[in-house]
Parts: C-alpha cells; sequence; structure tokens
C-alpha cells in the first residue's frame, strides 16, 4: 500500500522533467516553419480565403475570354475571307466581266494562253446553229465516231439530228457530235477550224487559236479567259445558244438521256449557262453567264485544280462588287457633273469607283482612292 504513492511521484516527476523539453522542440520547429512562411510572402499582404479564390476563378475567365477573342481572331474562316481573290483560287487565270457592258469587273493574268479544251465547243455550236437548221440529218463518218470522251457513241452510217447532236456538244460535251458537225458543216473537220477561227476573230477574241472542233489538245491551240468570257457573253445573246446550255438535261430522239457537265446549273444562284472543258494539258476550264437581279457578270477560267470552288468563289466576288459599285456610283450621280472644276466626267470617275472596289490588293486600292479624291469629293 506504501508503494502506491512513491509510484504516483515518480511520474509525476517524469511529467515535469519531459514537459519543459517538448516545449523547447515544439517551439523550434514551429519557429523554423514560420519564418519559411513569412520569407516566402514577405512581398505581399496576407489574402483571405475566400478572396483569393475569387481573384482566381476572375483571372481565369477573363484568360479564358483573350483565349476565345484570339481563336477567333485567327480563325481558318476568317483568314481566308480576308485573303485577296486571286489566293483563293487554283485557276492559272480569271476574269469577271460585266454581262451587260462588258466590262472588266475583276481579272488575274486574263490574256495568259492555255489550252482551251471543250470550252471551245461554244465556237463549234455556235457556227452549227448558224448553218444548220435543228432537223437537218448528220450521218456521223468513221473518224468522228471515232473520237475520244467525252462522247455519246454515235454509230457510223446511223442518222442523227442537227437538235440532238447540238444537246451532246453543249450539255455532254461529246467530241464525236462535235467532229459529226464540223464535217456536215465545213466538209472536213480541218476546213471547219478556219471557220472557227474567223468567227472567233469576229467576236472580238483576238488571242484565240482554233486547231480543232472539240477542244482536245493540239498544239498551237489556245485560247484566254478573256476571250472566252467575251464569246461566251456576245453567244448567250443568241435565244438558241442560252436556252440550250440552260438546260440540266435533255433526252434525244433515240432514246439517250443527256445530262448537262455544268454542275453551276443547280448549284450556284443566278446561273444561266456555261461550259466545262478537261484535258491534262489545260486542266479545268470554264465560261458561264448568271444573273441577280438586274445585275449579270460574266466569269471565265483557266488551268484550274479546282473547278467549282473558284466558279463559286468567282460569281459571289463579282456580284459583291457588282452592288458595292451600285451604290457608290448612285451616290457619285448626285453629287457630281460634267462641269465641275476638274474637267473629269461623272464616267471617268465612276470608273474610278469600279477600279478601286476591282483592285485586289490594299494597296492597289489606296492608290485608287487617292485617284477619286483629286477627281472629285464623293
Amino acid at each position: 500500500m506504501r508503494l502506491f504513492p512513491l509510484r504516483i511521484l515518480v511520474v509525476l516527476c517524469l511529467c515535469l522533467v519531459v514537459s519543459p523539453v517538448s516545449a523547447v522542440f515544439a517551439g523550434g520547429r514551429g519557429h523554423n516553419r514560420q519564418v519559411k512562411v513569412l520569407a516566402s510572402r514577405h512581398k505581399h499582404a496576407p489574402d483571405s480565403g475566400t478572396a483569393a479564390v475569387s481573384r482566381k476563378t476572375a483571372a481565369h475567365v477573363a484568360g479564358r475570354g483573350k483565349w476565345r477573342q484570339a481563336a477567333i481572331r485567327t480563325s481558318p474562316a476568317r483568314r481566308w475571307a480576308s485573303l485577296p481573290l486571286a489566293q483563293k483560287l487554283s485557276a492559272k487565270s480569271a476574269i469577271i466581266i460585266d454581262g451587260v457592258t462588258g466590262e472588266v469587273i475583276y481579272a488575274h493574268d486574263p490574256d495568259l494562253p492555255r489550252q482551251p479544251a471543250s470550252t471551245i465547243k461554244v465556237l463549234t455550236s455556235l457556227l452549227a446553229m448558224e448553218k444548220l437548221s435543228d432537223t437537218d440529218i448528220v450521218t456521223p463518218s468513221r473518224h468522228a465516231a471515232s473520237m475520244p470522251r467525252s462522247k455519246v457513241y454515235l454509230r457510223p452510217g446511223r442518222q442523227y439530228t442537227v437538235n440532238d447532236l447540238l444537246n451532246a456538244v453543249l450539255l455532254a460535251s461529246a467530241n464525236d457530235a462535235s467532229v459529226a458537225l464540223a464535217e456536215k458543216v465545213g466538209g472536213t473537220e480541218s476546213n471547219f477550224v478556219a471557220l472557227m477561227n474567223a468567227k472567233a476573230q469576229s467576236l472580238g477574241a483576238q488571242d484565240t487559236v482554233c486547231m480543232t472542233a472539240t477542244g482536245l489538245t493540239a498544239q498551237g491551240q489556245h485560247s484566254t479567259a478573256r476571250d472566252l468570257a467575251v464569246m461566251f457573253n456576245k453567244a448567250m445573246a443568241r435565244e438558241e445558244f442560252a436556252e440550250r446550255v440552260g438546260r440540266s438535261k435533255v433526252k434525244t430522239r433515240y432514246g439517250t438521256l443527256l445530262r448537262n457537265h455544268n454542275k453551276a446549273l443547280w448549284q450556284v444562284h443566278g446561273a444561266e449557262g456555261g461550259k466545262t472543258g478537261y484535258t491534262q494539258a489545260a486542266r479545268q476550264t470554264y465560261v458561264g453567264k448568271f444573273k441577280r437581279g438586274d445585275s449579270e457578270v460574266v466569269i471565265a477560267l483557266m488551268g484550274s485544280e479546282t473547278m467549282w470552288d473558284d466558279v463559286k468563289n468567282l460569281v459571289e466576288y463579282g456580284f459583291a462588287l457588282q452592288d458595292r459599285v451600285d451604290k457608290d456610283q448612285t451616290v457619285a450621280r448626285g453629287r457630281v457633273t460634267d462641269d465641275d472644276a476638274g474637267g473629269q466626267s461623272v464616267a471617268a470617275r465612276l470608273a474610278a469607283i469600279r477600279r478601286f472596289y476591282a483592285a485586289d490588293s490594299r494597296a492597289d486600292q489606296q492608290n485608287t482612292l487617292v485617284a477619286c479624291k483629286k477627281m472629285s469629293k464623293l
């Protein structure tokens, strides 16, 4: 019984000895930890937990907003839209002309001579319309029937109407039908080619030389985007031609369904007619006319790798320019007269406006704008 108080006394003594030592070690560790924390934050005022989280969240949201704005500014669609038209086209040469006045709205390398491919069949069909009637009968030769594709597989010795062959040329781009019509008109294809060259000159196509009735690649044969546009615009003035090229499909007298190669008729708003072409040497070629409201444009392109994209870009660009020019012309007509000091006519000023919008670079636009301001304060 006497040992129990002694044990208690020993335990109490041990507690009194250990407690100060523990306090010293604990205090040392706490002091070191405090110094480290203060050393890392001594330049900043302490934040409350809620305020710190709020500011971090706001910074994160703001940063994300800036990222989104940067993404919008540099998106591929925006960069593509801001490019000059020439950089959006794969065509080696292209032109847009006003379908009413014939004035050039846009062009790059429009006088570059290239193989025209089947777009030259515009001349073939025009001559056949002038020289033959729809009901005339044509009997294809073996030479005509042997033409490579595209073709409608005419049979030598079989009789066909001019109406069917013209549709085969303009819709299905048939080489055999082209040569059959050429031989019917000229006796031989070479004689017909001489008529084609004369017709091209009469239409104002000064840089076009035909060597075949089909447009198949031939040495010395060439045309330009400008010539194709000029010829097609004048061909569309002929009602029969315009009516034929505006059809998406037609059935021949012998039961063959001919489908138009010109996809723009159902893919591009305002398409009135066109002619496609392709050879390995020429690549893709196209000429066509489009109308929206009172505005008309004729486009032509040569040496394309993405023809239908090029066609759409040219058409949209052409009509966009027409709209902008028409608005500025209305303003200009109300503000300037031929009697203004400076002696510039209204026509000259309006032409300057067109040149401004047709300029394909900011530098060209700036130069033209300076010229416009010198003429008149439009």
